[in-house]
């Protein structure tokens, strides 16, 4: 598939919310890992902000993402922080420049193998659900051409994810998100629990239960209690 071909594909998933069991965890690392596919990034990860306005890690394309954006809840800076509470873009050229402003996230992401990050607001008009982050291996700023192709990804995400939950009198949304970070630690559990069986990463144990989950129109939360349980895991392994 051409690049041309897959921005096409995103955008069409981006914008198709309005399905039958429509999975938010599987959405969101729809747009982390298209972003990874499309943009000169090596990872990327999303927060999204609770009914309280409290940040929360929802998805990431790699386990050093999900790591970095954690730590930049736990320690209170880096650039998903202020983009989301500035709701817009947020960037700096260099090491030098990230040390500045972020001393304590710069050395977390230098120390797993990172040398730039920068984040893109989930914003449509005043409000503000959240942030992108994108974490590249070379240092250096995302061109003007990505930058405008990641802002457009998350604006169609953040419109999407707005119309659901105007669809659905506004509760419905709150509702999801409140069930995803329940079952982001169920999903935690289950990729530790897979990676371990089979010998894999933590982040190819997600992609697996998510191939395995979608393959079967299944619900990824559904597929990570069984594989805890013990179910699902020999399964897996045959379908794998």
């Amino acid at each position: 598939m051409s690049r041309e071909q897959l921005l096409a594909t995103t955008f069409v998933d981006l914008a198709d919310t309005l399905v039958a069991n429509f999975d938010l965890i599987d959405f969101l690392h729809t747009l982390t890992s298209r972003s990874v596919e499309l943009l000169d990034v090596d990872a990327a990860g999303i927060m999204l902000a609770d009914p309280n306005g409290g940040l929360h890690v929802m998805a990431s394309s790699a386990e050093e993402a999900r790591l970095l954006e954690l730590y930049e809840l736990q320690s209170n800076e880096g650039p998903c922080l202020d983009c989301y509470r500035s709701g817009r873009p947020v960037a700096r050229d260099d090491l030098t420049a990230m040390s500045a402003s972020w001393p304590a996230f710069t050395e977390q992401l230098r120390g797993v193998g990172f040398h730039s990050a920068q984040a893109l607001p989930m914003r449509l008009r005043e409000e503000t659900l959240g942030a992108l982050n994108l974490f590249r291996a070379e240092p250096g700023l995302l061109s003007e051409a990505d930058l405008r192709v990641g802002q457009a990804m998350a604006d169609v995400a953040t419109v999407s994810l707005i119309h659901e939950r105007t669809i659905a009198a506004g509760e419905l949304l709150a509702t999801q998100l409140q069930t995803a970070l329940t079952s982001r630690i169920q999903l935690e559990q289950a990729k530790g629990v897979l990676a371990e069986r089979v010998g894999l990463r933590m982040d190819e144990a997600f992609e697996v239960m998510r191939s395995y989950a979608r393959g079967h129109n299944r619900k990824l939360t559904d597929v990570a209690a069984q594989i805890i349980e013990g179910t699902l895991v020999d399964e897996i392994l045959r379908a794998k």
